[in-house]
């Protein structure tokens, strides 16, 4: 398996953090799709791999998506906006980067992701979401559908209960903290979150989500987001401890220039 490279960037002109990696070619993984290049010629993606029981097998890594990352008002329908209650917009109008718990290396939370690999594995009864990014956390969802316990210690990654709707798996969460930030913008969220997630895999290298928001703490209504990733083909998730000499923070100022409210003037130093 061909290395990849990571690197972590402290841009201190633009007052932000800035993370990227470089995915290689296309290749072989043990076990994954076949190669399926040719010099000069498109390539077609392996079917939808599938379970013993004819589900929908979403097992693999696979890349983020850049607008569940950095403002999340990129990954709604062209035309829309956010329904942010007054003091929700005023409040990620006026965040910091440098208060960003992700930057701080705490948990992302759900939906947003880290701008590195993540890994899903998949049997009969539960899924997991391993990160890379960050510290190294998972995210676990019940693919039995059961309820959601009555008595909740509201937390990072909520309680996940999903059931199967044809090949679609529709993934229902509840039980937040309202710590975490939505994106690098700062959008908030309160306890009273609630999360409709919608995973499909039309084919072996492309998954495809959208993401529904229910906060009647922060936002006027519901608001859904759309989301796709591809199959990370010859790689393999790396070791990566933020709060391990985190050296970032001090160079983070501002807000992360790639969001809306900066464009609108409210950047506060």
């Amino acid at each position: 398996m061909r290395s990849r490279e990571l690197c972590l960037l402290s841009m201190v002109a633009a007052g932000l953090s800035v993370f990227s990696f470089v995915v290689p070619a296309s290749g072989q993984e043990d076990g994954a799709a076949p190669k399926a290049k040719a010099k000069g010629k498109a390539t077609k993606s392996a079917p939808t791999p599938r379970t013993a029981d004819g589900k929908v097998d979403f097992t693999g890594i696979w890349t983020p998506d850049r607008n569940f990352i950095y403002d999340i008002q990129d990954a709604l329908k062209a035309g829309e906006k956010l329904p942010l209650q007054p003091w929700a917009l005023k409040t990620a109008q006026e965040r910091l980067s440098k208060d960003d718990p992700e930057a701080l290396c705490l948990p992302t939370g759900v939906p947003r992701q880290a701008p590195y690999p993540w890994r899903i594995m998949q049997n009969k009864d539960m899924m997991f979401f391993l990160f890379e990014g960050n510290i190294h956390s998972y995210r676990q969802i019940f693919l039995d559908n059961p309820k959601h316990p009555a008595d909740w210690n509201p937390n990072w990654y909520g309680h996940s209960s999903a059931k199967w709707e044809g090949d679609t798996l529709v993934i229902d969460t509840i039980g937040f903290n309202d710590r975490f930030w939505f994106d690098f913008a700062g959008h908030p969220h309160t306890e009273q979150l609630h999360v409709i997630e919608r995973f499909r895999r039309p084919d072996f290298d492309h998954l495809e989500y959208d993401t529904t928001i229910d906060d009647t703490g922060a936002y006027t209504k519901p608001f859904t987001m759309y989301g796709k990733s591809t199959y990370a083909h010859d790689m393999e998730l790396m070791e990566f401890i933020c709060n391990e000499n985190n050296k970032d923070i001090e160079h983070i100022v501002g807000k992360d220039p790639r969001n809306h409210y900066v464009d609108q003037g409210k950047n506060k130093q």
